[in-house]
């Protein structure tokens, strides 16, 4: 028997971020794949958002990357349901869909690791720039949470307005509630300056008060700062030091738990022991 013949036929799409129709520039952030004729389909998003950021600076890559667990949800929720219906409901408008495709896999897994190497990620010896400030911090968050298993448990981009008021464009990197508690987590880097420490520390009240008329629970807000260290904020750098201070006391005088990203491993471990997993 052939090895190709051991290898299970399926149908794979990709998907492409397009941040401008007209230019029709293009970066490959996902594959779609499921067995010619089955009904579920597997999944699975880039981790690595640089090619995506290189393309568009302003990319919203936390918005991408919820959508990966509301395709998810939605291929568990209705295995029965139509696949285009489906991807045309959860996809934005930046995001494409390629036409089918046949592929021969030794299995879902295996298939959807090599279909993400060939066609997704980018090669070992591609230069991209490597990730900074807020955005470091966020691929730090999702990668010890996932490493817990909670990620897809989590909300994501919670917006601020359903607890402030309208117009409000604060959200909130993610959270869970465990019991009569919620915890929320943000990403703040006081690399570029302390506006981002300011703009939490000045919706923290408001966003406390919120959740408990609109959850009646209590509100715990945390910040995840990058160490002092990694923004040259030392003892010979008094000037980024003293601005480094400054940004984590005026969020702890708001009530804001500050906790760096060497700590994000006992977060997750946490967030794995509430949630049960």
């Amino acid at each position: 028997m052939t090895e190709e013949s051991n290898r299970r036929a399926c149908e794979f799409r990709l998907l492409r971020y397009v941040p401008d129709a007209v230019r029709n520039e293009y970066v490959h952030i996902g594959v779609i794949l499921r067995e010619q004729g089955g009904k579920s389909a597997e999944v699975r998003f880039t981790r690595d958002w640089r090619r995506v950021r290189c393309l568009d600076p302003e990319a919203d890559t936390a918005l991408l990357e919820g959508m990966e667990g509301e395709l998810r949800r939605r291929f568990q929720e209705e295995p029965d349901g139509n696949l285009m219906r489906i991807l045309g409901e959860s996809l934005s408008l930046s995001v494409q869909m390629t036409e089918t495709k046949a592929y021969l896999a030794e299995s879902l897994p295996a298939g959807m690791e090599e279909l993400m190497r060939l066609y997704v990620e980018p090669p070992p010896r591609e230069r991209v720039p490597r990730l900074s400030g807020r955005a470091a911090i966020q691929s730090r968050m999702r990668a010890e949470f996932e490493r817990a298993g909670v990620w897809d448990l989590l909300r994501k981009r919670i917006a601020a307005s359903e607890y402030t008021r309208a117009g409000d464009p604060l959200r909130i990197d993610a959270g869970y509630r465990p019991n009569g508690l919620i915890r929320m987590f943000h990403a703040v880097s006081l690399e570029p300056g302390l506006e981002m420490a300011k703009v939490l520390a000045f919706s923290a009240a408001s966003l406390r008060a919120g959740v408990e008329r609109v959850e009646k629970a209590s509100l715990e807000l945390t910040a995840v700062i990058e160490p002092a260290a990694r923004v040259g904020a030392t003892e010979e750098e008094p000037e980024r030091l003293a601005m480094y201070r400054f940004g984590v006391e005026t969020m702890e005088e708001h009530r804001i738990r500050v906790l760096t990203t060497s700590d994000l491993d006992r977060v997750a471990d946490t967030a794995r022991r509430e949630l049960r997993v």
